[in-house]
């Protein structure tokens, strides 16, 4: 599984590199991720049980979803301005790649576990999967209709430049974030009773997906971009000071960012400018 994770992300380097395009990252990511659920189904010798089953469904049902959305968006859009610095820069590029292996592959951990592991046949889901399959619906059902209503908001005409709240938005300033960690922490509980010794190392998957979400390359990023443009409205700071930036309904002091009073923000049209030069979205994030 490393192997082919590395080595489709340095096929995907070596194509974008000289073609100097970043269209095809987001397709090449969840490429890997349905590629080794293949491979996983395709070289395992024996019958595999319903937990297993369940968790190859609902990896490519993930997959298929959020590679079909970004690379559709890709296209509409006509790029990714977080490449903008790098993708004619073969080494700074290489990064990139090297980073979305690692995110496939920590991703993937316990899935990978209990593929390889020896369950049976057994046809009947215990309340763990039950359990574990909730939480991935609710988190996939959230992700892919804030993903489609914030998608929609910006295609509009006479939206550009303003921000969403309406829809999940209303609840969460980033309800997209939210149900993509809610879904993986479901396939962990899944995973988890067939997860021995060391294996529960596992847990560092959905621990990454959060903490780069939550702190490193997603909502950090994206509440400075926020700032940047409408923290000079009135309208924008009241939204942010009513909608929490993550849960519904809970604000969470550790990842909330106070908006600079109004008096410092200066003409924030006029940092708009600055704002091209940042990452837009985080890697393989919506």
């Amino acid at each position: 599984a490393a192997v082919l994770d590395f080595g489709l992300q340095l096929v995907g380097w070596a194509i974008c590199s000289v073609a100097k395009t970043e269209k095809f990252y987001d397709m090449f990511g969840s490429a890997t991720f349905i590629s080794i659920m293949v491979l996983a189904l395709l070289t395992r010798g024996a019958a595999l049980s319903a937990k297993q089953l369940l968790l190859c469904a609902v990896v490519l049902l993930w997959a298929l979803r959020l590679g079909s959305f970004l690379v559709v968006r890709v296209f509409k859009t006509g790029g990714d301005r977080r490449f903008d610095a790098v993708k004619t820069n073969p080494g700074k590029f290489a990064v990139y790649w090297f980073l979305q292996a690692v995110w496939v592959y920590v991703t993937l951990l316990p899935t990978l576990f209990v593929l390889n592991a020896s369950l049976g046949g057994g046809t009947v889901l215990a309340w763990s999967d039950s359990l574990g399959l909730s939480v991935f619906l609710l988190g996939f059902g959230m992700e892919t209709i804030a993903d489609l209503q914030k998608f929609k908001f910006k295609m509009a005409a006479g939206n550009e430049g303003r921000f969403i709240s309406s829809g999940l938005w209303r609840f969460s300033r980033h309800p997209n974030y939210f149900g993509e960690m809610l879904l993986w922490w479901g396939v962990y509980v899944i995973c988890v009773p067939s997860l021995h010794g060391a294996q529960h190392l596992a847990c560092l998957s959905p621990l990454f997906v959060t903490s780069l979400l939550a702190f490193v390359s997603g909502i950090p990023i994206l509440e400075r971009q926020a700032d940047k443009k409408w923290g000079s409205q009135q309208a924008y700071r009241d939204y942010k000071a009513k909608v929490p930036v993550l849960i519904p309904f809970l604000h969470t002091p550790g990842l909330e960012s106070p908006t600079a009073p109004l008096e410092e923000t200066g003409d924030m049209e006029a940092q708009a400018g600055a704002v091209a030069e940042a990452l837009e979205e985080p890697l393989n994030q919506q």
